[in-house]
Formats: structure tokens, sequence, C-alpha cells
């Protein structure tokens, strides 16, 4: 026997007396051509007044109209028992804030220890029979607040909110440097970088992507805090669009600053995350002489850098050493529930981890 979510019921206005059933569906109740075939094939997924009907017909004044999904599960995500904070949880929604570390959904390679496989298992243990469907995704480094649909409906919903820009996408975000400007738009395209795959960079031939920033805080050590409403979500953006304006985020591995690079130890030098310790800068002298730049092992690395470079990438580097990962957290989100219509808005105060990172901004500030 086909079992089904609860209904979504639509009661006929008096003005739209003698409209198609289908022009109901499509322009009153949004289904979207994909749900709807998939509602005219299952028996209880569209009828009048408890009545399967055809979608021709024509509805009258104070008709319900009702549409049922079948129940799902993702047979193809293993159940773990992994801990998340919910933040919101109905029959149509369950909204998360997802710590730094985990995965949003299993990729190759990497098909346990995902928020997927802990959703799927708390699922399971209240007895629901949900398939898992993020709206959208974070990055694994990056926390903070996601929604989950819990059915097509609200999937394709959320979703053509996304795209209308409806949706609105608050970050909060560490960064080196201080932008030019206290708010500004970043509008560069972006794609995949051909060198490296993996990475993203900003080109003529990419993606378009608008970022919106707001400087909230700047610090004495080269440092600010920004935040960031993203009107398209391409992959990195955030970290791609911060570097490209040389203020790339603290902690970030992969978007460096450019004086890693200056000073020839991009693949090695202090990696982010790697815990404490010592950057030891020999400076010969003289300002524009060598810098040697020396490793916790005893190992050094020369660079052509003179002695304020040397001085400021010693200070980059501590930065990124006091936090494991990228300090990017998705702090608000606000959107139209797929349902009842009404507005929306979630919010995910800093982590242990950024709240540390801006506790340290803030006390070397007071001791200068």
């Amino acid at each position: 026997m086909t079992s089904y979510y609860p209904p979504i019921t639509y009661i006929v206005p008096p003005d739209e007396d003698g409209w198609l059933l289908k022009t109901i569906l499509q322009k009153r109740m949004d289904v979207s051509r994909k749900l709807l075939s998939r509602l005219k094939m299952t028996d209880l997924g569209i009828t009048l007044n408890g009545e399967r009907v055809y979608i021709s017909v024509k509805v009258s004044s104070g008709d319900r109209v009702e549409i049922r999904m079948e129940e799902e599960t993702s047979e193809d995500i293993l159940p773990q028992p992994i801990p998340f904070e919910i933040l919101y949880e109905d029959g149509h929604l369950l909204v998360v804030n997802k710590a730094a570390g985990i995965i949003v959904h299993p990729t190759h390679g990497h098909y346990t220890e995902t928020l997927a496989n802990g959703v799927v298992h708390y699922w399971a243990e209240k007895g629901e029979r949900v398939r898992f469907r993020p709206v959208h995704r974070l990055d694994q480094e990056t926390s903070g607040v996601l929604v989950i649909a819990k059915n097509p409906y609200s999937h394709q919903h959320i979703s053509e909110q996304m795209i209308a820009g409806t949706v609105d996408k608050r970050y909060a975000a560490f960064v080196h440097g201080v932008p030019a400007l206290q708010s500004g738009d970043i509008a560069g395209p972006i794609d995949r970088d051909p060198l490296e795959p993996h990475r993203r960079i900003v080109t003529p031939d990419g993606y378009p992507s608008l970022t919106r920033y707001e400087v909230k805080e700047v610090y004495p050590r080269a440092a600010s805090r920004v935040e960031l409403k993203l009107e398209s979500g391409r992959t990195h953006q955030i970290r791609v669009h911060m570097s490209s304006i040389g203020c790339p985020l603290i902690g970030d591995g992969m978007y460096r600053h450019p004086l890693y690079a200056r000073g020839q130890a991009a693949s090695g030098l202090f990696p982010p995350g790697s815990g404490e310790r010592e950057a030891g800068l020999v400076l010969p002298g003289g300002e524009t002489q060598e810098a040697r730049l020396t490793l916790p092992g005893g190992e050094s690395k020369e660079a052509e850098l003179s002695s304020v470079e040397a001085a400021q990438l010693a200070e980059i580097a501590e930065l990124d050493a006091s936090i494991p990962r990228q300090a990017l957290h998705a702090v608000r989100l606000s959107f139209r529930h797929p349902v009842t219509h009404a507005d929306l808005v979630f919010e995910a105060p800093l982590p242990p981890d950024m709240a540390q990172l801006q506790a340290k901004l803030r006390e070397t500030g007071a001791g200068q």
C-alpha cells in the first residue's frame, strides 16, 4: 500500500469558480510540471473534495484541492548517529546549524560521517520516511544555517526562491586586510582554475557571480570582520571573491594571501589549521634584503621580501594558524515557507572557533 505525506490543501475562492483544476495546480499551488507528472501517476496524488479526478475538470468556489506526495527514503545513505543542531523543523522543512568540518552530502570516496548520514539516522529514529534533500550547500569547513526540504514540493519552492533572488543568505567572515570601501559589490565571474580544477578563479569567461559585502569591524592587525550577502551561489564564491580584492579569509588554506607566494612558501609554510607554531624571522638588515623564514622543524626558506613584507607575512601566518579552517559562517537565512507562506528568519551565532578568533583580534587591538 502506498504511503503519503500529509496533504497540501487549497480552498478555491469565489473569484476562481469555473477555473480548470490544472490552472489551480499550476498557478495557485505552484506545482511544477515535473511534480505534476509524478502526482498524476499516484492514486491519491491529486484529489478534488477527496476524489481522484482528471486535471481537466473545472472547480467550483469552496472546493478542496489536495496534493499528496509519496513517502521516500534515502536508501543509498547509511544512517549514522552523528549529532547536529536543529534550529527548526516541521513536516516540510528541517533547518540546521551545520558544524565546521562536516560534509553536507556523501561524495565519491566519502560515503559516511556526513550531515546526511546523521539526518537520515535522526529521521529513522523518529519513524519518519523522508529523503535527504538539501536545498543548498555549505563547504565542508564553512559552518552555519542550512535548510533541508522534506519533500519535492518544498524543495521546488525554496529552490525557485533562490533562483528569483528572494532568499536572503548572510555570512560572517574574518579576512586579512580591509576592503577599500566600507561596503560594495564584487561582481567577478567565477569558473574552475584550468591548472587546478578543484579551485575556482575569477575569469572573464566564468559564470556571473555577485557578492555584496559590508565591513563590520576593523582590527589593528590588518584584519577585519565583514558581513556578506550572496546574490548567486557559485562554489567557493565568497572565498574566491574576497581573495580577488586582496582580502582572503583568515585560515583559508586554499585561497591564501599573495604574500605566501611572494615568499616562495605557498606549499608548506605555516599551513593553516596545523596548530600553534612560531615564525622566526631573521632580518639581515636593509629594507629590501632577503628575509629568512624559519619553520618549526628548523627548515628555512629564503624569499625576496622586504623587511616590512616579511613582518606582514609573519603576522598573516600567525592569524592563519589561530583557526583550523576558513573563518566563514552562514549567520543568517531568510525565506518564505513553501506551504504556510510565512516569512522565516533563522540565525546562528558565531561558533566557538570564530568567536575566539574575534576575541584574539580585539585583545590585540586593546594592547596596542
